[in-house]
């Protein structure tokens, strides 16, 4: 996701496929290293940054040069929990998915009336390797965690595949640059 060639080969490839590209998924995420914010370095910074962000953008504007070829399309942004909230020792993490959620907002305004809309999640804890990175592979940590979710567990990958569908789909042809939280509750606490 962090580089532009390979980018736009992949929307080039997906269009020689199947002759068109109507929905996108942009789902790119790194996790920073703790450290408090005058601690973080330069290279997780531009690392984190890079591919949280500029990757989504790089690949927002190769699917968004289809779409207004065809007048039509349907993009969802991965963000995260951390585009609501702060959270110590990751403020490069927490930067990068607040910038996707304003860049969402902003492509959506730019290219609805082109039949594009343009949308985003923020998923909270999600039963993946990168959320069991963060805890460094502690099996009783990663449990504490999600045990202390609203919901009582951590989602799955399935329920995110269901809502990003269901974004890109005529079922939610009038919702336009919204960041829709799927996370168990975390948030409403």
């Amino acid at each position: 996701m962090s580089d532009d060639a390979q980018v736009e080969a992949m929307v080039e490839r997906a269009v020689a496929e199947f002759g068109r590209l109507d929905a996108a998924f942009n789902n790119a995420g790194v996790m920073a290293r703790i450290a408090p914010t005058a601690d973080s370095t330069r290279e997780d910074w531009d690392r984190v940054v890079g591919i949280n962000l500029r990757g989504v953008s790089s690949c927002m504007k190769h699917e968004l040069r289809q779409m207004e070829r065809q007048r039509t399309g349907a993009i969802v942004n991965n963000a995260s929990v951390g585009a609501l909230t702060g959270n110590p020792g990751i403020g490069s993490y927490i930067a990068s998915k607040h910038g996707v959620v304003g860049l969402t907002r902003t492509a959506a305004l730019e290219y609805i009336k082109q039949g594009i809309r343009v949308n985003a999640i923020n998923p909270g804890l999600i039963d993946t390797q990168v959320a069991r990175d963060v805890v460094s592979g502690d099996e009783k940590a990663y449990a504490e965690i999600a045990k202390n979710v609203p919901i009582g567990r951590a989602g799955t990958p399935d329920e995110i595949v269901s809502t990003v569908l269901f974004l890109c789909s005529p079922a939610a042809s009038y919702v336009v640059g919204h960041a829709l939280t799927v996370d168990g509750g975390m948030t409403v606490v």
